[in-house]
């Protein structure tokens, strides 16, 4: 096995499937393991490169692997698709991946730290609890509503349910019971969602990148901690436009016989990031007639011939390229400065 060069991994929970193939992509070895078992293998394993799918437990392992002086790389799982030759297995699914590795081509993930998983953890949370929260909401209007009780829309009235419970007195004991354990669960969404955001922001304000990001106007905590996590250094993408491609920022192109034809944007990559970008473009829109420099006088001049949320997606792409050359170019944003 030592003309072994570059290795395939197809993950799994407790089991993982491993294609080793020689320089000239000839099939030396197949072999299944289980976690602990694969490990001590790859340990004892001369150095080589390894390929997995960016999927569950792939950043963790990638991390491991590297410490035994293997050079791991990440593939995003719909560029291993297409290499999938026949019926569907697990060593199938390991030879494609040393296939797609093998295109010069190819695109790669890299690996992401602890640090970032765990700020990526916490936001996944976040979010989570974000919409439990609006479920609840939602929930208590719909039967209050059911015994013709119509409230204002949004949290601020349900916050104080006393009063109104108070105010209709004719609500069925049982009702009641069921809104105050509606009410109480609301409370705890909250209070939850309060404590991670001051953990974000506490971890935020040791975070050197994090800290620059903040700079670029409209840009606040959330977006700023969502973006030191996924973005990282911004080594992966070659330049500005290509992160911003990633989040899915850029028109969608359907061109043929040499006409270009460029539609929407393509919305691909983490649809969180581009809405939080979206919201700080509207942000600070809602601003602008405080805001002072070219980055302003570009969104006037856009906002004269183009609709608001066509600004509001362009801007977002231009907050995203911002950030790319802060975490690139280790700076942080000048006002009379306008990026391409």
């Amino acid at each position: 096995m030592q003309n072994v060069t570059l290795i395939g991994i197809d993950l799994g929970k407790h089991t993982f499937h491993l294609h080793g193939q020689d320089r000239h992509g000839k099939a030396v070895f197949r072999k299944k393991f289980s976690r602990k078992s694969m490990i001590e293998f790859l340990a004892t394993f001369h150095a080589c490169t390894v390929v997995m799918e960016a999927c569950a437990g792939a950043h963790h392992l990638a991390r491991r692997l590297s410490t035994l002086g293997h050079q791991v790389k990440l593939i995003s799982p719909q560029f291993v698709r297409p290499f999938v030759k026949g019926n569907k297995n697990d060593f199938v699914d390991a030879e494609a991946i040393c296939e797609a590795a093998s295109r010069p081509s190819m695109r790669f993930v890299s690996p992401k730290t602890i640090t970032q998983q765990s700020l990526s953890a916490l936001h996944r949370v976040r979010e989570s609890l974000i919409r439990d929260r609006t479920k609840t909401i939602n929930q208590m209007h719909g039967f209050l509503l059911e015994f013709g009780i119509s409230l204002p829309i949004g949290q601020a009235v349900i916050r104080r349910l006393s009063p109104v419970l108070a105010e209709h007195e004719d609500l069925p004991p049982a009702m009641v019971q069921v809104l105050e354990r509606l009410h109480a669960h609301y409370g705890y969404l909250s209070e939850q969602i309060q404590a991670i955001e001051k953990e974000l922001s506490r971890q935020l304000a040791g975070d050197d990148l994090g800290q620059r990001l903040l700079t670029i106007p409209g840009l606040g905590p959330i977006t700023a901690s969502v973006l030191a996590a996924e973005m990282g250094d911004g080594q992966p993408y070659r330049c500005s436009r290509d992160f911003a491609a990633s989040l899915g920022l850029v028109p969608r192109q359907y061109s043929t016989g040499g006409r270009a034809n460029l539609l929407g944007i393509s919305k691909r990559g983490d649809k969180n990031t581009r809405r939080l970008l979206v919201q700080c473009a509207r942000a600070y829109m809602q601003r602008l007639d405080r805001q002072r420099g070219p980055l302003a006088d570009w969104v006037r001049t856009l906002l004269n011939r183009r609709h608001s949320n066509v600004v509001a997606c362009a801007l977002a792409n231009k907050m995203a390229r911002m950030a790319w050359a802060l975490a690139r170019q280790h700076t942080t944003f000048e006002a009379g400065v306008l990026p391409a």
